[in-house]
């Protein structure tokens, strides 16, 4: 018999890695690899937020 989701759940997203459907002991990923990928990129600093600095901020 399949599992039922409660009434409002959301939808289950893919892994932001590869695409592929996520899995509940690595959420959101669907691996430990893609876990780690993503750790990597972080650590690496690939990831990153861009900042536009103001006029108004103080500069040190």
């Amino acid at each position: 018999m399949p599992v039922r989701k409660p009434a409002g759940a959301r939808p289950e997203k893919p892994c932001p890695i590869c695409g592929k459907p996520s899995v509940e002991a690595s959420r959101p990923f669907c691996s430990e690899r893609c876990r780690d990928v993503d750790l990597n990129r972080w650590l690496s600093g690939s990831y990153v937020i861009p900042v536009n600095k103001s006029d108004g901020e103080d500069e040190e």
